[in-house]
């Protein structure tokens, strides 16, 4: 490590700290302190620190410690029991801001593959933003907390199958049966090996777990990245399998003491270091344009992610039998976005310059301005949700409140911020 990483790590940390105890000040989740750290140092405006290989890996590992705690603290048997409202309520949030995307590129001129993707950019809801939002504001284990994360497993899900027949539709113009058979077939058979090893083998070695010489962290350790490895395997991004390692290690399986010293290990080092440069770094990218058209075309793009979204979400929260306060806020928490467009969008541009290169297609499947737009509307739904999530929990929280999320609020409010 030389001296200049080390220099933009402490202002990284530095800065994101004291955002953070602003936000804190506003009753507000620190990661809006993290994400305005990286807009300020990064290229966006003073430009001090700049995008690189190794920022890019903390930020991915910071993350994977963020999700490996969140499965650790929710309990699988509460993800399943919510699992047909999290698949409705994906449904909803996936189509809808897809279709109202797909629309509104077109009305700005994109070409039909162009639009398609810009809609499935909108489509996405980032797990790993919701996982450390849902943390923050202590309503990761509430009903709602569980349908927003089995809602953004199954968006994952769908956003690989659709990436999967876009890219073949560009690519030859038919969608390509085959190669999405394979996918939903990995992902079939990832899920599956993962529920054997969850329910067989995981408890017995968990019983027999201590944490000399940190041993105990060690085994966590191994067990999150050949989970990540698998889920890298079936495509679909490593997060999910270090969430779902989380969930292995249970206090019902293991020494009490052990899972405590896991647990807390994990959530000093995401949350005390290589998380708040996961979202520093997500502000790195943005690229903004004062030409009048390109800020009307992200002005209308965002209002069409943040609505589709939300009421997607929440219209289809209703119509499996949740109640409006409950519905509104699995509408707001599914709308953070996060680095996954931005995944999913350099996939496309590097498939669109061979496919010009080759004279397959004459014009680009995503346009430089579309791009600088996508990751405009992903960074500013990401900083929106926290503040609009928060509030609505409060306005719900009123005096006699008898919603299970505003018990557990009421319960946990020396630690609602972190």
């Amino acid at each position: 490590m030389n001296e200049h990483l080390i220099i933009q790590i402490l202002l990284i940390l530095g800065l994101a700290w004291i955002l953070g105890t602003i936000f804190i000040k506003f009753e507000l989740p620190p990661m809006l302190g993290e994400l305005t750290a990286g807009l300020i140092l990064g290229p966006p405006l003073l430009g001090i620190v700049q995008p690189s290989e190794t920022l890019e890996f903390l930020a991915e590992m910071g993350i994977f410690f963020a999700m490996f705690h969140a499965g650790m603290e929710m309990d699988p048997k509460d993800l399943i029991k919510n699992l047909f409202p999290s698949v409705v309520v994906a449904l909803g949030g996936f189509f809808i801001p897809f279709i109202l995307g797909y629309f509104v590129c077109r009305t700005f001129g994109g070409t039909l593959y162009q639009s398609l993707f810009v809609g499935m950019g909108l489509s996405i809801t980032a797990i790993a933003v919701q996982a450390v939002i849902l943390q923050s504001l202590q309503i990761h284990k509430t009903n709602i907390g569980n349908i927003i994360m089995g809602a953004a497993i199954v968006d994952d899900i769908l956003s690989l199958c659709t990436l999967s027949i876009l890219l073949g539709l560009a690519k030859s113009g038919a969608v390509d049966v085959t190669s999405v058979t394979i996918i939903i077939g990995k992902v079939v058979l990832f899920f599956g090996v993962t529920i054997l090893i969850g329910h067989f083998i995981m408890p017995h070695l968990t019983r027999r777990l201590n944490d000399y010489h940190g041993k105990g962290f060690t085994f966590a350790m191994v067990s999150a990245l050949v989970m990540a490895y698998m889920a890298e395997l079936a495509g679909l991004h490593l997060v999910i399998g270090a969430f779902l390692a989380g969930q292995f290690v249970r206090k019902e399986t293991m020494n009490e003491k052990v899972y405590d010293v896991i647990s807390d290990r994990f959530y000093g080092i995401s949350a005390g270091f290589l998380t708040p440069i996961f979202f520093a770094t997500l502000a790195f990218h943005i690229h903004i344009s004062w030409d009048l058209s390109f800020l009307i075309f992200v002005a209308a793009l965002i209002m069409v992610a943040i609505f589709g979204k939300v009421f997607g979400c929440a219209g289809a929260a209703r119509l499996v039998g949740l109640t409006p306060k409950e519905s509104l806020l699995i509408g707001l928490g599914m709308n953070g976005r996060g680095a996954v467009e931005l995944v999913v969008a350099t996939v496309v541009i590097k498939l669109s310059n061979e496919l010009l290169q080759k004279k397959v297609i004459d014009e680009p499947l995503l346009t430089d301005p579309q791009f600088s737009a996508l990751v405009l509307m992903a960074f500013i739904t990401t900083l929106l949700t926290p503040i609009f999530l928060k509030k609505s929990l409060v306005r719900s929280c009123g005096i006699d409140s008898k919603e299970e999320f505003c018990r557990i609020i009421e319960k946990t409010k020396t630690k609602i911020l972190r």
